[in-house]
Formats: C-alpha cells, sequence, structure tokens
C-alpha cells in the first residue's frame, strides 16, 4: 500500500515536497515512481527511484528530485521553483513485479506500475 501526502497550495515560484510512504513492502526492493496527472490528460511520469539509481525525464531536472528514507520506508518528491504548469494530483506508485532492479524508467507509462497511492494535489497560484 502506498500513501502519498504533502499536497497543498503554492506560491508560484514555491517549493513542497510530497511524501510516500509505503506499507507492505520496502522501498528498497522495488522501482517506486512519481506521477501526475491534469484533467483531460494521461497520467505523466516524473521520476523514479531503484536502491541505487533515480531517473528523472527532462522537463523537470534541476526542478524535482526524488529521495528515500529507508527507516521510515518512505520516498519523497522535493519540488522548487513550482510553475502554474505543475498544478495536478500527484501519485506514487511501485513496481512490485521486478525484485532489486538496478535502473528505473517512467517512460514507459504508468501501466509498468501496479500499485498506486490515493494521489495529493498541488495547486500553485500565479
Amino acid at each position: 500500500q502506498l500513501q502519498a501526502s504533502g499536497g497543498g497550495v503554492v506560491q508560484s515560484g514555491g517549493s513542497l515536497r510530497l511524501s510516500c510512504e509505503a506499507s507492505g513492502f520496502t522501498v528498497t526492493d522495488y522501482t517506486v515512481a512519481w506521477f501526475r496527472q491534469t484533467p483531460g490528460q494521461e497520467r505523466q511520469g516524473l521520476l523514479c527511484i531503484t536502491s541505487s539509481k533515480t531517473h528523472s525525464i527532462d522537463s523537470v531536472k534541476g526542478r524535482f528530485t526524488i529521495s528515500r528514507d529507508n527507516a521510515k520506508n518512505t520516498v519523497y518528491l522535493e519540488m522548487k521553483d513550482l510553475k502554474p504548469e505543475d498544478a495536478a494530483i500527484y501519485y506514487c506508485a511501485a513496481d512490485l513485479s521486478v525484485r532489486n532492479p538496478v535502473e528505473c524508467t517512467v517512460h514507459l507509462g504508468p501501466l509498468t506500475y501496479d500499485y498506486w497511492g490515493q494521489g495529493t494535489l498541488v495547486t500553485v497560484s500565479s
């Protein structure tokens, strides 16, 4: 199970940290990723993390960072310099089909991830 939290309203240029707390599995053993979705759009993959590597799409590099607290079994998405176009529902997801993957990707889309959190809403005011 994945529990996403930390969403809210932030001004343009501001920062926010989202949390994804996992239960029932250990986040260091599997890929965990962050996606986002706006109304009428497909769910967009942003970043993912394995035990040893991270991957990010180009458009958020330098602004978004994925990290992990092993003791809390939690993955974070730290976002800075937020823009109005970053407003979305943010989801964390895990791929439990591959244990101890070396690398991860979000480019293959949401269907490669089989466990999802409930989403947390991020609103960016201009």
